[in-house]
């Protein structure tokens, strides 16, 4: 064990051999330069008092108000949105405890830079497609805005990809219409985060010849909103046997174009994970630095495979070769591995090795707003089109 020593050590004193110590010297020296260090103090301090005197009797100048960009930002119906900018008064000087009437006022307030200017409420923005989503996105934000583009691209995809691969099927010309706000405060059980928030989206598309639309509902007695269509039903598909049965939303699939091999479920840190179908335990914590606290699970009917990467800790009775019953809790969800936020990654694999899509190989289901909500919704529906624009 090695000691660290935090304190100095003693100081030492050594005398010349046949010399007395020259200790009673240094001290009455170190005494006389003192008291003219005291001296000399006060006597610059008489003079710098006297000479600061006619400045502290100068009139305070007047404060001037600073511009601060505004909260809305409205998109012309050409892909190129404004921001209004809505003065406010720069806040008042805060006086030491030493100052007084005649002191000098602190500096003004310097100017908010744009792209961190603080608003609130939501914004609505229109896009004609004319290249990829996101050129497109960025250049009909307001200029405040355009920081955000690349997220706010991410969550407009993600909407989206259940019935339209923007990025191949969509078509110069498409026209976007998206009601957004800043990051909200996160979710019961998940970390904040940075992306902003689509209340509701309007797709007009020229491959399908129709409008695709998503809007942000919560229903009653709901952990989280989700994304319903005009006529109630989610936005997204859902499996029948998930694996995870409570969670916010489905952040990646197969044919998002992210060469992503499973369908990530964002959900918080120890929902329960079961196995979706009889089987048996094939492997437990491979390559942990990228997959972290990890299970697969062989189906021994089919001997399709099930994998579950970035769990919590991993029961010590799930172990290789242990045998699971269709919907039995085996593991919870995590954010262990390679794993930027909470979130449960689910993989399925043919006998082979090769990666099959949940959602096309598996029952889904797509549920609808509920029959007590559906008053709810259909008027925040109603109030969400006229914000965006009929």
């Amino acid at each position: 064990m090695v000691t660290v020593e935090i304190d100095r050590p003693p100081l030492r004193t050594r005398s010349p051999e046949g010399r007395g110590s020259p200790l009673p010297l240094v001290a009455v020296a170190l005494l006389v330069g003192l008291g003219a260090g005291f001296f000399l103090g006060r006597y610059t301090a008489h003079r710098e008092a006297r000479a600061a005197a006619p400045v502290a009797a100068a009139p305070a100048p007047a404060a001037t108000p600073v511009a601060t960009p505004g909260a809305t930002a409205s998109a012309a119906p050409t892909a190129t949105a404004t921001a209004t900018a809505t003065p406010t008064a720069a806040p008042a000087a805060n006086p030491s405890a030493n100052s007084t009437a005649t002191s000098a006022p602190a500096p003004a307030a310097a100017p908010v830079p744009a792209a961190i200017a603080p608003s609130s409420g939501p914004r609505r923005v229109v896009v004609t497609v004319h290249g990829p989503l996101e050129e497109s996105i960025a250049n009909a934000l307001p200029a405040s805005d355009r920081p955000r583009a690349s997220e706010l691209t991410a969550v407009v995809n993600r909407l989206l990809v259940w019935d339209l691969h923007v990025a191949r099927d969509g078509r110069k010309g498409d026209k976007l219409e998206v009601l957004w706000e800043p990051a909200a405060p996160a979710a019961t059980g998940l970390p904040a985060s940075g992306e902003p928030v689509v209340l509701a989206l309007r797709y007009a598309s020229g491959k399908l010849g129709g409008v695709l639309a998503a809007y942000r509902f919560e229903p009653k007695g709901a952990r989280w909103a989700r994304y319903y269509r005009a006529d109630g039903r989610e936005v997204e598909l859902r499996l029948a046997d998930a694996p995870v049965a409570d969670y916010e939303q489905v952040t990646s699939l197969l044919k998002d174009g992210r060469r992503h091999k499973g369908v990530d479920f964002k959900t918080p840190v120890g929902s329960p994970v079961v196995a979706p179908f009889e089987g048996v335990i094939e492997r437990r914590n491979w390559n942990f630095a990228g997959n972290g606290n990890c299970l697969d699970v062989r189906d021994l009917a089919t001997g399709r495979h099930a994998i579950f990467l970035h769990l919590d800790v991993l029961p010590k009775e799930m172990a290789v070769g242990r045998k699971v019953r269709k919907g039995e809790v085996i593991a919870s969800s995590g954010n262990s591995g390679h794993s930027f936020a909470p979130h449960l990654h689910y993989q399925l694999e043919d006998a082979s090795g090769k990666v099959l899509d949940p959602f096309e190989v598996l029952k889904t289901e797509r549920r609808a707003v509920p029959g007590g909500d559906r008053a709810a919704f259909d008027a925040e529906r109603a109030r969400l089109d006229a914000a965006l624009g009929g």
